[in-house]
């Protein structure tokens, strides 16, 4: 069964910039109408009117902290009464931070589990009976290159990561009998705000790929006959994903932590 864009609804978190709005700008260009998520109400209200514009679409926004505990079941809710059925999930909101772990700040430690783990764990569980029954779309989950090593001075964000992966390729497995298409994609670093965010350009590892490329290998993976479980987006984190799996883990752990400047 083809990948279907036209005629579904695709609900994006963190839409309001970087991935997120590649994201919604390639879906809307092939026809899908969309839930915008994130914080910045103006952000998502800007894009939505310039992809209705452009495309034709109908685009929904909504401003939701996912951070916050109980954000994911509050945003079914919400969708619930405003009548909208989700036929894809992409879950690409995450932010992460640089830095020994013991000088983190708690509060910021504990958002980062609630939106990179907790998040996306609960908003899958939330919209997945409703994905798998259609069976027209896809689960995407965004993890990161740095699901395949620990990153010391990224402790908890690579965590999140790890996480993030083995979840998805778990979920797909267990919907392989559905038509549903389920794809954790890990980039290495993108050209968006999240560097800002972490705080320190040591975090930016290798060669800096654009938010179109990252999401046009996320399409394309979509769109294969048979969807892989994941991907990694860009030559040389496929590389080095794959070396860190046949590398013994205690050199893993030393060259990351070299490279991160941990």
């Amino acid at each position: 069964m083809p990948m279907t864009y036209q005629g579904t609804v695709t609900l994006i978190t963190g839409a309001s910039a970087g991935l997120g709005v590649e994201f919604a700008r390639q879906w809307a260009a092939r026809g899908a109408d969309l839930v915008l998520v994130a914080r910045r109400l103006d952000r998502l209200e800007e894009l939505a009117a310039d992809l209705e514009k452009r495309h034709g679409v109908t685009a929904h926004v909504i401003a939701a902290d996912l951070a916050r505990p109980g954000a994911a079941a509050a945003l079914r809710a919400e969708l619930d009464a405003r009548g909208i059925r989700v036929h894809s999930l992409i879950n690409n909101a995450g932010f992460g931070s640089h830095g020994p772990f013991a000088r983190q700040d708690v509060a910021q430690v504990n958002g980062m589990i609630q939106l990179n783990v907790t998040a996306v764990a609960e908003l899958t569980r939330a919209f997945l009976p409703d994905l798998v029954s259609d069976g027209r779309g896809a689960l995407v989950n965004v993890a990161s290159a740095a699901a395949y090593q620990p990153t010391p001075a990224m402790a908890v964000y690579g965590a999140s990561k790890a996480f993030v992966l083995n979840f998805t390729e778990a979920v797909g497995y267990e919907t392989r009998n559905s038509t549903l298409r389920v794809l954790a994609v890990s980039p290495g670093p993108v050209s968006t705000e999240f560097f800002d965010v972490v705080g320190s350009r040591d975090a930016a590892v290798g060669r800096m790929a654009t938010p179109e490329q990252v999401v046009t290998a996320t399409r394309r993976a979509l769109e294969r006959t048979k969807t892989p479980p994941s991907i990694v987006a860009g030559l040389a984190n496929r590389v080095s994903a794959a070396a860190a799996a046949l590398t013994p883990r205690r050199l893993t752990l030393a060259v990351s932590g070299r490279i991160l400047k941990a």
